[in-house]
């Protein structure tokens, strides 16, 4: 059937020709809405831009709409990764997770089609849900894969700065994605249907406004706190940055002398402040040893580790013993960055880049947590802060306060760390903990479980935090539910695929 025979429900608002220039439109404002220009408000235009451009459209043109969507906003929101390499990476990145997400957006055009066909009283409140629940999977399957995912992008991050934060402690950011995007295709069909003739329609987007905009953050319980000491170095830690030996190490120690003789529960530095392993070089051990003798504190370090033939980036609790009892492995290493997959097969195409990645990282299965005095301590390694079940298994393990390490320094000059930054915010929000964001060249922060900063430190400066952390004990809701909410989705998902597939077959 043409889309000119279509029933008005499958109609597209707008011509191709205009709904293409009006989805890269939605891709830039998107971008805008994340940091460092953090214009939230922005997504409540970008996400009805693109969500008529992709209604009324066959495969063909859905893929064209969805790839001009997400090639402009990928291209703005990863160009970062041009910092170092230049254009390669970023366009590699870009055009990956472009064509990715046009592939992953087709299914709600395929649900603006069907189902008001399979269900004609959808379309007031059943289509919008479905079209929220379809854009939360595309979402996940970026997530997930290839290569484990980049999971970089996801519309609830965007809220660190925003009014609807508090509900990812409830349901998970998956969750308060899930209602952003309902709130917006409630929105849209209302207005499409004339809701004012039907005030009952009304009901729906209210409803979910509502609970977007007044729903409070979910109680945990205070259980103490813990003077925690964040350094943030400075040194040259970036891939191509000139090391001269020890130097690092020598940074991070300066930096946290500037501590002076205040007392400290433990110091924290950021992922790879420490240049060799202490576990093979005397020298560095030496020198952990003694700094935490003169504080009196274990500290809180990273660096990469070698075990056999293995690999890893490794965060470790040096104490005054000179040992590291506890350790956590990075879980996801950075595919093209930590490691290489299918070496042989990129080698062939790009030697000169993927020559520069000497390094072949393992990832690790130890839990993100170590113990100081009793006190679980969460931890998260740089883009890991991104992962879900690395946070949820650090919480669910007793964290009482989180520790994200990471080393923004190959990203010197960009809002990578502005971006990381905003993560850690909605993670200390979802998770009802404060976080300690530390990195080796900015930006380190202390934030509370409500999102607010405690103190920070700016890029390229070197000093350090030391604050009366707040310890929390007690899960939120959305800890405990965020993965159901992701496991139930992919189940509607399905059934409503099955259904979709039996109603035309049956016609």
């Amino acid at each position: 059937m043409s889309d000119t025979f279509s029933p008005p429900a499958a109609r597209a608002p707008l011509p191709l020709w205009l709904a293409a220039p009006a989805a890269a439109g939605a891709g830039v404002l998107m971008a805008l809405a994340f940091p460092s220009t953090a214009i939230w408000p922005l997504i409540f235009v970008a996400l009805p831009l693109l969500l008529s451009a992709l209604r009324g459209r066959r495969v063909g043109g859905a893929l064209l709409v969805g790839l001009a969507y997400g090639l402009l906003f990928f291209g703005l929101q990863v160009s970062f990764t041009a910092r170092y390499l230049g254009p390669v990476p970023w366009i590699a990145l870009t055009v990956v997770e472009g064509v990715l997400t046009a592939v992953a957006l087709i299914p709600i055009t395929l649900a603006y089609r069907w189902l008001p066909r399979v269900w004609p009283r959808s379309r007031a409140v059943a289509l919008p849900f479905v079209v929220a629940g379809l854009w939360t999977l595309h979402e996940l399957f970026l997530g997930n894969w290839p290569y484990g995912g980049f999971p970089w992008a996801r519309l609830g991050m965007s809220q660190a700065e925003g009014p609807f934060a508090p509900v990812a402690s409830w349901i998970g950011v998956s969750g308060l994605t899930f209602l952003m995007v309902a709130l917006v295709a409630l929105t849209i069909e209302l207005a499409r249907m004339r809701g004012r003739r039907r005030p009952a329609l009304l009901i729906a987007p209210v409803m979910t406004l509502v609970v977007l905009a007044v729903t409070p953050l979910f109680p945990t319980a205070p259980s103490g706190e813990m003077r925690i000491a964040a350094v943030q170095g400075n040194g040259s830690t970036g891939y191509f940055d000139e090391r001269e030996p020890y130097g690092v190490i020598t940074a991070q120690t300066a930096a946290t002398r500037t501590i002076g003789d205040a007392p400290v529960d433990l110091l924290v530095w950021p992922e790879g402040g420490v240049d060799y392993d202490p576990f093979q070089d005397e020298a560095t051990a030496r020198r952990l040893t003694r700094l935490v003798s003169r504080f009196d504190a274990p500290l809180l370090a990273n660096t990469a580790t070698e075990r056999g033939d293995d690999i890893f980036n490794t965060s470790f609790l040096w104490t005054q013993d000179g040992e590291a009892g506890q350790l956590h492995d990075k879980r996801h290493p950075v595919p093209f960055g930590e490691y290489v997959p299918d070496r042989d097969f990129y080698y062939a195409l790009a030697p000169e880049l993927i020559g520069l990645i000497g390094r072949e990282y393992t990832p690790g299965s130890n839990p993100p947590l170590v113990r100081v005095d009793g006190v679980g301590v969460g931890l998260a390694i740089c883009f890991d802060v991104i992962y879900d079940e690395v946070i949820r298994e650090g919480v669910m393990h007793g964290a009482e306060v989180l520790v994200f390490q990471t080393n923004n320094a190959d990203f010197r000059g960009t809002d990578e760390n502005l971006q990381q930054l905003a993560f850690a915010r909605m993670r200390a929000i979802e998770t009802g903990r404060s976080v300690v964001n530390v990195s080796t060249v900015g930006t380190s922060q202390i934030i509370r479980p409500d999102g607010s900063t405690v103190a920070g430190l700016d890029a390229d400066e070197a000093g350090a935090l030391l604050e009366d952390v707040e310890l929390r004990s007690g899960l939120t809701a959305g800890v405990v539910l965020g993965p159901w909410i992701q496991l139930g989705m992919l189940v509607a998902a399905a059934l409503l695929v099955a259904a979709g597939v039996l109603s035309r077959r049956r016609r």
